[in-house]
C-alpha cells in the first residue's frame, strides 16, 4: 500500500525519506477505518479509501485544526472527510449488536 500512497503523493519509489511517516500516517488511517467500520481487518474494498485519508491528513501538515485559511487573497476551507469518502466508509460498516443481560 506504501507504494501505491507514494505514487498518488507524487514521491518517487526509490525516495524513502518520508517511508516512516507515511507508514505511520497509513497505520493510523487503517485503525481509523477499522474502527469507523466496527471491522477487524481492512476489506480490500476500502484500501483506496485508507490512502485517501492519509492524503488528506499528509497535506494537512502544518495546518492541524484550522477550519480555514486566507492569505495573500487566497482562502482555502477544510473539512475533515470528504461527503463521498464518509459514504464509502458508511456502506462497509458492520452492525454492532449489544445485548443486556
Amino acid at each position: 500500500m506504501l507504494e501505491k500512497l507514494k505514487l498518488q503523493l507524487g514521491i518517487k519509489l526509490d525516495d524513502d525519506a518520508e517511508d516512516s511517516l507515511l507508514t505511520l500516517m497509513l497505520e493510523d488511517a487503517e485503525q481509523d477505518v477499522l474502527t469507523w467500520t466496527n471491522r477487524t481487518e481492512v476489506p480490500t474494498s476500502l484500501e483506496s479509501v485508507v490512502r485517501q485519508v492519509v492524503v488528506i491528513r499528509y497535506n494537512k501538515q502544518g495546518a492541524e485544526g484550522q477550519t480555514s485559511h486566507s492569505e495573500g487573497g487566497i482562502s482555502r476551507s477544510f473539512e475533515d472527510l470528504p461527503k463521498g469518502l464518509q459514504q464509502s466508509i458508511l456502506q462497509k460498516r458492520l452492525v454492532r449488536l449489544v445485548t443486556y443481560q
